[in-house]
């Protein structure tokens, strides 16, 4: 699915009902389920449709409910599985505005539902009181092909009255809406009388205004960025307008922006450009769309290609130009701007070196039009003094020929750069009729010899500016086991991709909650099998504690309930970083026990005498429990023993008066040392990052809800606190009882009649949930007065309200211990030196049985050893960190800090050739990649041929950066250049970028 990224925003729309919305339709088959919502998946999506986003923690609970995966099948059906309302609390940073989190990604945290399956879904399962639909258009991307994608996450506005600017207000739209959608919206929100004329002007600095004259634009012809400030003002009395005098040139010429950088201008004089959108009729008739002269060209401007690239012009420095995030595409933002700082490269785009080289036959190759493209987008970066450009042709033509980047899913910023560098070498390869050339083995000859054959072998078939500039020379070493036979061949590579020394272990923290009633929750820290299992991690953490690992069940808290809970056989890569796991102590299960899990549910009262809903609070419990011969008032009892430590039994919640029942509540909690960490608390109510040792820990608000908290996709930690799931709320059961019969629905868990919770002295009441905890699936089963359960029963305990604030100590429930491994200090990441990484590449290793070498010896495949050596190398190394592994087992991104050097990186020691001139390197360039797999977050950092300075590329915006900034454990693909023994100290500036151009004739040095 097709989905844009950015900014958070408002989930709903402005004008949704938010009402809750229960199920009323009889739900059909699993089977049906599945069938209907699994074709309307399949709708194409057209320009003005409204899709729906789902949490795809909820969707997920669904999928497997109606076995909508033939690989996951199990249970189908059951009620344990049931899904409940749909809940997309996990989407917010806030749940009162219902704010979106920053960087949510398509299919990983939410999936996209056309109309008429979101309402399928709600009719048969409805969705959670107070929870808007977070409904989205569909809009049109592209130039010569359109491209349909659901707009995520809308833009931004700040609006303002001309004569009161300082009140700002913000609002979100689509790119889909219009300028007149937009004046509508303001004249509604300052109460603009209907009979009042007005305008609507695009604020860019305090003295820059441009005019929005044409109602009928949408918001992305008009240019429109995230945060712009809108100003509407009023006609005078006297016919003027008030912005008349001021600006001039703004009423005279309206179709022309007046625009300055705010980051980038080099003065503050407004400079005039134009905003083009592939020549549509928003263009100012003084501009054309040709490389013929028009008004743009006497200001400076790089009009020639304007017809292809939106952009804000401004006085920035050539290369400082930000590129536009179209929809998840920062992996090819950051990619293109390290290529466009290896200024070799620039430069023979800029003096359009390329034309004359321009291979349109090559059957390898992409007619030209790749080059075409890349050349385009080089002169805007470099020559249109624009502060940030779209590249949509860029990315369009790429699309045409590497179907992967076609989309909006985010990719490798690594995989795009191979694809770019292949297909510019392709379109530029002064070879035009390629030579058949066997390949010969070295056949004990000297490498120098085997070297330059190889080497002059390949530029007969490949003689192009990338292999001028980026193509370098490997020596591959077999031997094989058997015959001792030895094999020397030598590769040509465009970058090194080199192995990360991968860690064995990695450390996880975990929350151990004893069966011994009065012992609080433990933090622990426990070093663990990277690769290992759940019983791993039990046995590491018994060492810690001395109980048995068999007596341990590992669970993942999340919003007061069990989002899942792990066999012992289950990988540890499922359990990521952000998780908050627990570790219960029970009882090992066997034929007469089980453990149960318990929720705890306040009971709300939706409006004075009527239904009631409920919400979950607290920490789930597991329970150890007959299954066999289970009374109803022995489970109440056992509940009650569990929970002694911060539930105090009153003998009636209105045998005395309320002050006097709050101040016994009041004193019965006592001061902790560590009343609740934002990470426990995370598992009560939501994700939040753990507090670092020493940190002080608070207490939540007493009554019971907590801060709402943001996520920050980019380091997958979360800020804050976050009660998300404290709007919860149980539907109707489906057997057809209202809420409002909830006495005899909840509590009459005797069949001859007899109440458990009737009584004043109990403090709650038993439901059968869902594993949700969201929706009631029955009373409890009993025989006579024995309860019935089954292994994948869960229950919930409901309070109301006055019993939960007279009895339920919420400090001393949050409250837990930390234990010495959390207070010792932790040790420091491993940092690993570049040269390590380089020394593990050229390491000898044993070729895997998947992986073997036809021995022409032998006659047979072998396992041989082999060697990769460095011979030569280019005069742009580009090396590839491999931080992302696959196997069948394990997906992981390694987060290891490389210490690589800014300057006077010396490959000398790495090179065998003996002859080879010394290989001393200055980084460029670094692609960054921050989040984990799946997904995260690409920018970049480059070096300015100009200055010398370096600037951070993060999509459309561009800043200053200080060496000390760049080596992070995010950097992903490096460019280094090779310095020359004749490069002056400060290089002389050439026309076009600063330094003489590097000869075309400069090839790689194989003597």
């Amino acid at each position: 699915m097709m989905a844009e990224g950015g900014g958070p925003e408002s989930g709903g729309a402005a004008d949704t009902d938010s009402e809750p919305v229960a199920a009323q339709m009889p739900t059909p088959s699993t089977d049906s389920q599945k069938q209907s919502i699994g074709s309307l998946l399949k709708t194409t999506l057209r320009k003005g449709d409204e899709w729906y986003l789902i949490d795809s923690r909820w969707f997920k609970q669904w999928k497997k409910y109606v076995g909508f995966d033939s690989w996951d099948m199990y249970n189908v059906g059951e009620r344990s599985l049931y899904p409940g309302p749909i809940d997309n609390s996990g989407l917010f940073s806030d749940q009162e505005t219902q704010t979106l989190k920053e960087h949510l990604i398509d299919e990983l945290d939410y999936v996209l539902v056309p109309t008429e399956a979101w309402h399928k879904l709600v009719s048969w399962y409805g969705c959670l009181n107070s929870q808007r639909p977070i409904v989205r258009k569909v809009v049109e991307h592209g130039m010569f092909v359109k491209n349909c994608k659901v707009e995520v996450y809308l833009l931004e506005l700040s609006l303002c009255e001309n004569d009161n600017m300082n009140n700002v207000v913000t609002r979100h739209f689509s790119k889909a809406d219009t300028i007149d959608t937009i004046e509508k919206e303001m004249r509604t929100l300052f109460n603009i009388p209907s009979e009042k004329e007005t305008r609507l002007w695009n604020k860019y600095m305090s003295n820059t205004y441009e005019q929005l004259n044409k109602p009928d634009s949408t918001v992305q012809d008009a240019g429109l960025f995230q945060g712009q400030v809108l100003v509407i003002e009023w006609k005078n009395e006297d016919g003027t307008w008030p912005r008349q005098a001021s600006h001039p040139k703004s009423s005279t010429t309206p179709s022309r922006n007046f625009t300055t950088s705010p980051k980038l201008s080099s003065n503050t004089a407004a400079s005039i450009s134009s905003t083009v959108t592939n020549g549509d009729s928003s263009c100012s008739p003084g501009y054309t769309l040709n490389n013929s002269t028009s008004s743009g060209n006497r200001l400076g401007g790089y009009s020639s290609y304007s017809s292809s690239y939106n952009y804000r012009e401004s006085q920035s420095q050539p290369g400082l130009c930000g590129l536009s995030n179209l929809g998840n595409t920062c992996f090819m933002n950051s990619a293109l701007q390290c290529l466009s700082n290896a200024s070799s490269l620039t430069e023979y785009f800029l003096n359009d070196q390329y034309e004359a080289e321009i291979n349109r036959e090559n059957p390898l190759g992409m007619r030209g039009e790749i080059a075409e493209a890349y050349a385009d987008l080089v002169k805007q970066m470099w020559l249109s003094h624009s502060s940030y450009v779209a590249p949509r042709t860029f990315k369009t033509q790429v699309g045409r020929f590497a179907p992967q980047f076609s989309g909006y899913q985010q990719q490798d910023s690594q995989e795009l750069l191979a694809f770019l560098l292949d297909g510019l070498h392709e379109d530029l390869n002064r070879v035009k009729k390629k030579p058949y050339l066997a390949l010969r083995d070295a056949e004990g000859r000297p490498d120098e010899i085997v070297a330059k054959e190889a080497w002059t072998n390949h530029r007969l078939r490949n003689d192009s500016v990338i292999v001028d500039i980026f193509h370098g020379l490997f020596k591959s070493t077999l031997v094989c086991p058997e015959c001792s036979k030895v094999s020397v061949t030598f590769d040509p590579f465009c970058y090194l991709t080199l192995p990360l020394p991968m860690k064995k272990d990695r450390t996880m923290e975990v929350f151990l909650v004893r069966s011994d009633p009065q012992s609080r929750p433990t933090q622990y820290r426990v070093v663990v099998p990277k690769l290992g299992t759940v019983a791993d991690l039990c046995s590491a953490l018994s060492k810690l504690c001395g109980f048995p690992p068999e007596n341990m069940v590992v669970a993942d808290v999340y919003n007061h309930r069990f989002h899942k809970i792990y066999k012992r056989d289950d990988g540890l890569n499922q359990i990521m970083e952000k998780d908050d796991i627990f570790v219960y102590e029970v009882q090992e299960e066997d034929s007469e026990r089980m453990s149960l899990p318990v929720y705890f549910r306040q009971r709300h009262s939706k409006h004075a005498g009527s239904s009631t809903s409920t919400m979950l609070f607290g920490q789930p419990l597991l329970i150890t429990v007959p299954k066999h011969h289970l009374m109803a008032d022995t489970l109440y009892d056992k509940v009650i023993e569990r929970i002694g430590r911060y539930v105090k039994h009153s003998q009636s919640p209105n045998s005395e008066s309320r002050a006097s029942a709050s101040a016994t509540s009041a004193s019965c909690s006592h001061t902790t040392d560590c009343s609740s960490s934002s990470s426990f608390n995370a598992s009560l109510g939501g994700c939040c990052s753990p507090l670092s040792d020493g940190a002080s820990c608070s207490a939540s608000s007493s009554n019971g809800s907590n801060h709402s908290g943001n996520c920050n996709e980019t380091n997958g930690l979360y800020d804050g606190e976050e009660e998300a799931m404290d709007h919860q709320v149980s539907p109707e059961p489906e057997n057809g009882h209202s809420e409002e019969d909830e006495d005899t629905y909840d509590l009459e868990i005797g069949c001859k009649g007899d109440k458990l919770c009737s009584t004043p002295s109990k403090l709650f009441t038993f439901s059968i949930v869902n594993s949700y905890g969201t929706a009631n699936i029955s009373p409890l089963p009993c025989d006579g007065n024995v309860l019935q359960l089954n292994p994948h029963s869960t229950v919930a305990i409901d309070w109301d309200t006055e019993s939960k604030k007279l009895c339920y100590d919420e400090q001393e429930a949050e409250a837990y211990e930390k234990h010495e491994s959390m207070l010792q200090p932790q040790k420091k990441k491993a940092t690993v030196a570049l040269k390590e990484c380089i020394e593990l590449f050229t390491t000898m290793e044993t070729l895997g049985e998947h992986d073997p070498w036809y021995c022409p010896t032998c006659k047979k495949h072998q396992q041989a050893t082999k060697k990769f050596d460095l011979w030569s190398l280019p005069r742009i190394l580009v090396v590839h960190l491999k931080r992302f592994s696959y196997n069948r087992c394990w997906r992981d991104k390694l987060d290891t800090v490389v210490d690589f050097p800014i300057r006077d990186l010396n490959m000398s020691e790495f090179v065998c050739d003996p002859k080879a001139s010394p290989y001393i390197y200055d980084l460029i360039a670094v692609s960054n990649h921050y989040g984990g797999m799946g997904g995260g977050h690409y920018t970049a950092y480059g070096k300015n041929k100009l200055d010398g300075k370096w600037y951070y590329f993060d999509d459309s915006s561009v800043s200053s950066a200080s060496e000390d900034q760049i080596v992070t454990k995010a950097a992903y693909v490096l460019f280094y250049q090779r310095r020359d023994e004749d490069t002056p100290s400060k290089p002389q500036p050439s026309a076009s970028l600063g330094g003489a151009p590097e000869g075309p004739d400069d090839h790689m040095d194989t003597n």
